[in-house]
């Protein structure tokens, strides 16, 4: 099915065809606003990203069965996450060239098959080296998703509610983390550990119900479809490396502070992702149950955290919404690291706040890099700033998993924070582009 529609589609930015009266306004006028194929396009990305959410989660969440079951000491389980995140720079910049030659919904389909194949594939790896290269895999499709899918909904979205919008596709990524907690409770306290990570990673198989919707419901924006055809540049990677002229600004000083943007931020957050159910299991001593009822505090944060970033980068600025959420960020990991011994009831308590600061930096991102691009390489450059960043950012996690056995977990999720201050360094070479017009 062409992902093309016809002429009488709306175009980016346009409110509904029905002309619903006050469709730009009230707490989702930024949803109505995106007409019927913009709200199905948004359905598509935010149910690719939350199923991407859930596939990346079932490994951090089995790591200690993991662990156990194959002899592994830290410094291995973290390769695990490096070897994904590693091999996502590679499926994101592919995905974005995809997205700018063949469609953004192609491409999109594309990664989504792809991370749920290799994901359901750990499940059945007979040895660690072999579920190492299974999840380098995975990370292909786990790279190229979000790019794809948020240049897919950034380009039907308005200037005025692009951020709300792009943060509420965000948002998805804590729906899935959240899913992928629940059925990690509910696997591992009902199958033996020895099976049950094998489980958790069969599950993996749900993203296939959603690429049969997408084929036949999502359709690319299309006067953002036609401009990109019309361009001589069209997913070309070299452009992103161009540097300025008389005549041209060029894209490179672009795409190396995006990069580093990129990476601070996903650095990170990473670390946060990879390690804190290890953190809460190993030197709080939860039990399966108490882990995943402090993770329930610390993913609802992250959904209103996405919500509210959505909101404050379209009010603040993109520039400054990620700036405030860095520091936040940094803060809140320093203080999570060094609760004391027996303070049970302050690390529930402070998981609320660690989770909302670390997601609401990301709800300007989709909107951002999509900015930073022009359309001809818009998929082509947030794939590879976002990724490139996220495959960098992966030396976080692996060197917090070697430090662990000196410094323990806790300790050593301090090396986080220096992602944050990297990211509000990279603000300084970028431009803000609040209210940009994408065609």
């Amino acid at each position: 099915m062409s992902t093309t529609p016809p002429p009488q589609a709306l175009t980016p930015g346009t409110p509904p065809a029905t002309g619903e009266p006050g469709a730009r306004d009230g707490a989702f006028g930024w949803l109505r606003a995106l007409g019927p194929r913009g709200r199905r396009a948004f359905g598509g990305a935010f149910g690719g990203y939350g199923l991407d959410s859930y596939d990346y989660f079932t490994l951090p969440l089995s790591m200690v069965a993991l662990a156990a079951y194959f002899g592994l000491d830290s410094g291995q389980t973290g390769l695990f996450t490096t070897v994904t995140l590693v091999v996502s720079a590679v499926g994101g910049a592919v995905a974005g060239v995809v997205a700018d030659r063949i469609g953004r919904v192609k491409a999109l389909m594309i990664t989504v098959v792809t991370y749920a194949v290799f994901t359901v594939a750990c499940g059945f790896a007979p040895n660690y080296e072999t579920l190492l290269v299974f999840r380098a895999l995975q990370g292909l499709g786990f790279g190229g998703e979000w790019a794809v899918g948020a240049v897919l909904v950034a380009e039907y979205a308005s200037p005025r509610h692009r951020g709300r919008t792009l943060g509420a596709v965000q948002s998805a990524w804590a729906v899935g983390w959240g899913l992928a907690v629940v059925v990690y409770t509910l696997v591992f306290q009902y199958v033996d550990e020895g099976l049950a990570w094998r489980v958790m990673f069969w599950t993996g198989a749900l993203p296939a119900l959603l690429v049969v919707w997408v084929r036949r419901q999502v359709h690319d924006a299309p006067e953002a479809a036609a401009a990109r055809e019309r361009s001589a540049d069209r997913g070309s990677f070299t452009a992103l490396f161009r540097p300025g002229t008389a005549t041209s600004p060029g894209l490179l000083r672009t795409t190396v502070f995006a990069v580093l943007l990129s990476t601070g931020v996903q650095g990170g957050y990473y670390t946060l992702a990879t390690w804190v159910p290890t953190y809460l299991k190993t030197e709080r001593g939860l039990s399966v149950v108490g882990t995943g009822g402090y993770l329930t505090l610390l993913i609802s944060g992250a959904f209103l955290g996405y919500l509210t970033g959505g909101l404050l980068t379209d009010r603040l600025g993109r520039k400054r919404n990620i700036l405030l959420f860095a520091v936040l960020s940094a803060a809140c990991i320093l203080a999570y690291a060094n609760i004391p011994s027996g303070a049970d009831t302050l690390l529930l308590v402070l998981g609320f706040p660690l989770g909302f600061c670390m997601s609401a930096i990301f709800s300007g991102f989709g909107s951002f890099l999509s900015e930073l691009y022009p359309v001809a390489v818009r998929g082509t450059g947030q794939g590879f700033a976002y990724n490139t960043g996220r495959a960098v950012g992966a030396a976080f996690p692996t060197t917090v998993g070697f430090l662990a056995d000196s410094w323990g977990v806790g300790g050593a999720l301090v090396f986080g924070a220096i992602g944050y201050a990297l990211a509000a360094l990279a603000l300084t070479g970028l431009p803000e582009t609040r209210g940009k017009e994408l065609l």
